[in-house]
């Protein structure tokens, strides 16, 4: 299995980005996906995921800015984040869960991204 994200950057406060994650050697429809997020010095934490029928889940940090979504025919997920600030600057890593529902505990997940760098300016 493997996860090729992208779409990482430099942005201001207050701008957008929308992140990709495209994914390989599974069956990408039947499994929940999701999106995490590590600041420097702090721990790896959940940001959003999806269900193999889309049902979403997201951190009460980013519920209402960023959106989760996934298109089966293409193996691909994606996090759009409008309005950023500069806390939800971090590397962005996707990940494969262990089944089919969404999940925000790290336990859920086996397959790991190799993340992409997200910076916030003020």
């Amino acid at each position: 299995v493997q996860l090729q994200a992208s779409g990482g950057g430099l942005v201001q406060a207050g701008g957008f980005l929308r992140l990709s994650c495209v994914a390989s050697g599974l069956s990408f429809s039947t499994y929940a996906m999701g999106w995490f997020r590590q600041a420097p010095g702090w721990e790896r934490e959940f940001v959003a995921s999806i269900s193999w029928k889309s049902a979403t889940d997201y951190s009460g940090s980013v519920k209402g800015r960023f959106t989760i979504s996934r298109e089966h025919n293409k193996n691909t997920v994606y996090l759009q984040m409008n309005s950023l600030k500069p806390e939800d600057t971090a590397v962005y890593y996707c990940a494969v869960a262990r089944g089919p529902l969404t999940t925000s505990q790290i336990s859920g997940y086996h397959y790991w991204g190799q993340g992409t760098l997200v910076t916030v300016s003020s």
